[in-house]
């Protein structure tokens, strides 16, 4: 965790460092999975990378439970540091959300901590490492808790998890990232009615590749299924600072979930997805038999990511690793159009908390003031509906993520929805996003941009319930 964080949040970490990690148990330890944090080598363009990793003792990718099981896994670090594993999307009481230095300690390389809580709400989540930079290392893994409408449906499953990837340090990209540049300005105005800079800036890392499932799209991971058969993709964006747009190979597919909740389903051809938000999209293959790719455009970028569905018999063609033009940036006029099929229940807002994101390239520097104040948490009590009011000041969309709750998108730029329930939105530049969660869950709860490198520079706070132990 940077320096700077860590000023920020020092009453909040002197907090939770003083109450000692015990987390409950309630199957014996024969039932309990284990996860293992680990170093492992994947092929990059032909390269060989030595990056870090999470198995089970079996080897199998990621975590998969069903919905009404109990979330009981010891994880074990066989790193040479510090280390550990949230689980994103899911609710666990505040002690066991893996976030090292605020709901606990960070696990000692050779050691080790058991979880166990009720693995809810079921649906598409992830887990990754909320210790440095170690997610750009690769420090992540799927983490499914499939429906019980899923599991009845039926149909075939194939998980993928999209990552960028960078031969350079994470930390050396810090450092570069926070080397002094000029700011360039024009007569624009944004939406704040403020000067602003020239055009947006969609990225901040020029990456090496993107990888699904740790592969190139030149050389992609292949899933077998049934000729002309329907398929759910549960697709998760765990890239460390990068957006995608999901091209499904032509054909239409039907958007079932998004960030693992149930949305009204839609036919899409294409679908965002802003880093660390993840999307169930239902496809059929086509009626000749041939194989279907299912490609992550990375926003701004040529570059891509991708893998293949192959019915029985059918070639797979190979794929360039570049697309013709960049990808256009991710707005949100989709997300407008979601509507979440169990919607929270309406009620009156009980308190409305305004949080600018701000920041700027020139020198790297990021923040999130709350009612104004830079280095403030969002107070709240149990029992609360809370409003957050996320205007973004800035030249860079902010895909921002609350721990241990689900929220509720309830306004863009003025334009009042009932929207999908979410744990990550996008808030892109000069626009503002309201979204709305009950307090229901009491703890000190990481509230942050889910860029690695802009929550690594200051955009980072709290939502602390006020009594809470």
């Amino acid at each position: 965790m940077a320096v700077d964080r860590r000023s920020v949040l020092a009453g909040a970490v002197a907090l939770a460092a003083a109450i000692p990690f015990e987390a409950q148990t309630q199957r014996p330890p024969e039932a309990r999975k284990v996860l293992r944090l680990q170093t492992r080598q994947i092929e990059v363009a032909g390269k060989a990378a030595t990056r870090y990793g999470v198995a089970q003792a079996s080897g199998a990718y990621g975590l998969t439970l069903d919905e009404g099981d109990t979330f009981d896994v010891r994880v074990e670090n066989r790193l040479r540091v510090p280390s550990g594993l949230h689980w994103h999307g899911l609710t666990p009481p505040w002690r066991q959300d893996g976030v090292p230095y605020i709901s606990a300690p960070p696990i000692a390389a050779g050691g080790a901590a058991d979880y166990s809580f009720p693995a809810r709400p079921a649906g598409t989540r992830w887990m990754h490492s909320h210790f440095g930079l170690q997610e750009q290392d690769l420090l992540a893994a799927p983490l499914i808790v499939r429906e019980t409408s899923a599991i009845q449906s039926g149909l075939q499953e194939v998980v993928a998890l999209f990552e960028d990837f960078s031969w350079t340090p994470p930390e050396t990209i810090l450092a570069g990232l926070r080397k002094p540049k000029p700011m360039v300005m024009n007569m624009g105005r944004g939406a704040s009615g403020g000067m602003r800079m020239s055009g947006p800036d969609l990225n901040d890392v020029e990456y090496d590749a993107f990888l699904a499932n740790d592969r190139t799209v030149a050389d992609p991971a292949v899933f077998d299924v049934g000729r002309g058969a329907e398929v759910r993709l549960r697709l998760i964006n765990g890239s460390a600072s990068s957006n995608f747009i999901i091209y499904l190979g032509g054909t239409e597919g039907t958007l079932l979930t998004v960030d693992g909740n149930p949305v009204q389903p839609q036919k899409m051809r294409q679908v965002p997805l802003a880093t660390a938000q993840r999307a169930d999209i239902v496809v059929r293959l086509p009626p000749d038999g041939s194989a279907l790719p299912i490609l992550a455009l990375a926003e701004g970028r040529v570059l891509r990511a991708g893998f293949v569905l192959r019915p029985p018999g059918a070639p797979v063609t190979r794929i360039p690793d570049r697309a013709d033009m960049a990808t256009a940036a991710l707005s949100l006029e989709v997300e407008k159009t979601l509507r979440a099929t169990s919607p929270l229940p309406a009620r009156k807002i009980d308190r409305s908390v305004p949080v600018d994101l701000v920041g700027t390239m020139a020198g790297y520097s990021w923040g999130m003031q709350v009612h104004g104040m830079a280095g403030v948490p969002v107070t709240v009590d149990r029992g609360e509906r809370v409003e957050l009011v996320m205007r973004n000041t800035t030249m860079m969309a902010h895909p921002m993520h609350l721990h241990g709750h689900n929220f509720q998108v309830t306004e863009i730029d003025g334009e009042k929805l009932a929207g999908a329930v979410r744990d990550t939105v996008l808030v892109p530049p000069m626009m503002t996003v309201k979204v709305v969660f009950d307090a229901d869950n009491p703890g000190l709860w990481p509230y942050h941009c889910h860029n690695l490198y802009h929550m690594a520079a200051g955009m980072f706070t709290t939502v602390v319930y006020r009594g809470f132990s």
